[in-house]
């Protein structure tokens, strides 16, 4: 039963760490349209890194319930 829940929270959050890697380089001006409210606004550059870390605990959690399904 776990490894079927733990994909799917593994794949979100990997998807979330990509969101928060590409808001903070927009952050910085290093990608995404000039337009963008989210292009070189430093407020993005500490969300993106707050993104990446909440994507980083829910992978986490994703792979800790695969490995307690296996032990």
């Amino acid at each position: 039963m776990n490894m079927k829940i733990s994909s799917p929270i593994i794949i979100i959050g990997l998807i979330v760490m990509i969101a928060g890697i590409i808001f903070h380089l927009q952050g910085q001006a290093i990608i995404g349209p000039e337009s963008s409210f989210m292009y070189s606004n430093p407020d993005w550059i500490t969300y993106g890194q707050q993104i990446v870390l909440s994507g980083i605990l829910v992978s986490g959690f994703g792979v800790a319930l695969r490995i307690s399904k296996k032990g």
